[in-house]
């Protein structure tokens, strides 16, 4: 009797064991130009929602080109529960049940303080950008009415719809160097809008431009 519950507590800690280092694993996905939320949840068998939750992505139309998303952090929640279940069957102490349930807490841990590292380099690379903008003809109201609202100062942003670079257009000035989009957008808003002033109160009036 001794020996056959000795079998049986040793097999369910094995499989406990088993299931909380499956719960460390996280596939993880660099954003190319022209990606978009849905081809990626696509192409790694998962959703669109499911990647905003576990990247912490509060706008699914806007990833960047070069950030790291996590395709399966929930997922290996889920994965631990069966390893939960041959223990409680094995009449286990309760003491051996403890492990299990606090492993998705510990990997849990590192997508937290990754999220806010992404966000960190954000204001660095758009202070950059601004400096380039603003020597090659661009103003802070169009910066700031325009080019953050549209592209969050990437610019290398790129829409589901197929809209490109600081002012969001599929006409060439979307691509090319800072200097280049900046100098496209101010002839855009100079030959569309009468001047720069305009364009920025169109696009304050109607939300686009």
């Amino acid at each position: 009797m001794n020996i056959k519950q000795t079998i049986i507590m040793t097999t369910a800690a094995a499989a406990g064991l088993l299931g909380a280092t499956g719960i460390a694993s996280a596939d993880q996905v660099t954003v190319k130009s022209g990606d978009t939320l849905a081809s990626i949840a696509q192409a790694h068998n998962t959703t669109v929602d499911s990647l905003a939750s576990i990247n912490d992505i509060k706008n699914i139309h806007m990833i960047y080109a070069g950030d790291v998303l996590e395709t399966e952090g929930q997922a290996t929640a889920v994965a631990a529960a069966p390893a939960q279940a041959p223990v409680q069957q094995a009449a286990a102490p309760a003491v051996q049940a403890a492990p299990a349930q606090q492993a998705p807490v510990q990997a849990a841990a590192p997508k937290q303080v990754a999220a806010p590292a992404q966000q960190a380099a954000a204001p660095a690379a758009s202070g950059s950008t601004y400096a380039q903008f603003i020597a090659n003809g661009g103003t802070d109201a169009m910066w700031n009415t325009i080019v953050r609202p549209e592209s969050g100062g990437n610019p290398n942003a790129v829409s589901p719809n197929g809209y490109r670079g600081l002012g969001q257009t599929k006409e060439g000035w979307g691509t090319g160097s800072v200097a280049q989009q900046t100098k496209g957008m101010v002839n855009y808003a100079t030959s569309r809008y009468g001047s720069v002033s305009n364009a920025i109160s169109f696009r304050q009036a109607n939300g686009w431009w």
